[in-house]
């Protein structure tokens, strides 16, 4: 059973850190935000709600909510365009000191790769360390569902990724850090979990996390000690 201490010591040594991106590394749910959007914002935050909570297979949330927004190619970009995704607190200072120290940093999030490639290029991280889902379009520009072979649209699936980066890149150490229960389930294989609750605590997530942080600044004052 792998103790608080041993948890620590394990991100000093951490080959990779993966994050969790919505409520995470920026303040807001991406999909919430697409569908207060495009003006059914309570129905999918109900649905949100069962998803993080576990009660539904993410999957089965993901196209509920994705079938009631049913948003067009246009409205994402618009809404990063007038709403882009706000970073939470300290996470940029949080990549560029775990950068600095040669770690390898990804972004697994069962949001859409639309709008966390925005969050990946203002945070430096380069655009093949992001794993998100893929939105579909016809080519007039309507929702035409989503990839549904992407590895993140499915429970375990940020599990899944953890494994492949593992394997693709030799990593011994790998941390993963998210407020979520799909967080929570990719350890193992990761190798450490970061319980994060700085911008909602779910309390199912800060029961099982061996380091529960509300704040980045906790986490570099931990590097710091390298």
């Amino acid at each position: 059973m792998t103790t608080l201490s041993q948890t620590k010591d394990i991100f000093r040594r951490a080959d990779a850190v993966c994050f969790d991106v919505d409520s995470t590394v920026i303040r807001e749910e991406g999909i919430d935000e697409l569908a207060k959007f495009c003006g059914v914002g309570d129905a999918v935050t109900e649905m949100t709600r069962k998803a993080m909570g576990g009660s539904v297979t993410f999957k089965t949330a993901l196209t509920e909510r994705l079938s009631i927004i049913r948003c067009s190619r246009e409205q994402v970009n618009k809404l990063i365009t007038d709403h882009p995704p706000q970073l939470t607190a300290g996470i940029k200072e949080l990549v560029d000191t775990l950068h600095q120290c040669n770690v390898k940093v990804f972004l697994i999030s069962g949001g859409f790769r639309c709008i966390v490639e925005h969050v990946a290029m203002q945070l430096n991280i380069p655009l093949h360390h992001v794993y998100a889902n893929r939105l579909k379009f016809y080519f007039n520009g309507e929702y035409a569902g989503f990839d549904e072979t992407q590895p993140t649209s499915e429970s375990n699936g940020k599990g899944k990724v953890i494994s492949m980066l593992k394997e693709k890149y030799g990593f011994k150490n790998v941390v993963m850090i998210g407020d979520g229960a799909t967080d929570l389930e990719a350890c193992p294989p990761a190798n450490a979990f970061i319980g994060f609750g700085g911008n909602v605590v779910r309390q199912q997530v800060k029961e099982r996390s061996l380091w529960y942080v509300t704040s980045f600044g906790e986490l570099i004052k931990e590097l710091e000690k390298i």
